[in-house]
């Protein structure tokens, strides 16, 4: 692993921990030549399904693309990047466990808003407001209507 800071190739483990779900080596490192420490993550490899625009498009999935959305959704929220990882985490397995080659970003909007639902109400409404393209106040209060409806179930 080549040091960030020096860009030695040497460097040693000084620490390896797993994720709770097993899918994430996280590994601190030692930079043999200038002894700064860095962080590395391993996550094998799997291959996700492609995802189906809404103009018909095909495009790769992009962890980081959705990871960047629910950080702005949940800006001044509290919510930390761990649980936005572990969010993202599940997501991923899902995806592939449905074990289909293309999947449509409908669907993968709807997970996410079920999810943000969950997760904080206010990243939820944060996260619609894009997904759904509000296009004036009466769009986003029927929205929060929807959303007050079905706590008042509950």
């Amino acid at each position: 692993m080549k040091c960030p800071y020096c860009g030695h190739l040497e460097n040693r483990v000084v620490d390896s921990r797993i994720n709770k779900e097993y899918t994430i080596t996280r590994r601190r490192r030692s930079c043999d030549v200038c002894n700064r420490r860095f962080t590395t993550y391993e996550r094998l490899e799997v291959t996700m399904p492609m995802l189906i625009k809404k103009d018909g498009r095909r495009e790769p999935w992009d962890r980081h693309k959705v990871v960047a959305g629910l950080k702005k959704a949940c800006e001044k929220r509290p919510v930390g990047m761990a649980e936005i990882e572990e969010f993202v985490d599940a997501m991923e397995i899902e995806l592939q466990s449905l074990g289909e080659r293309e999947i449509s970003v409908d669907l993968i909007g709807e997970r996410i808003m079920e999810g943000l639902r969950k997760l904080d109400e206010v990243a939820y409404v944060r996260f619609a407001s894009v997904y759904r393209q509000f296009k004036d106040l009466s769009e986003f209060m029927s929205e929060l209507k929807i959303m007050l409806d079905r706590d008042k179930k509950k």
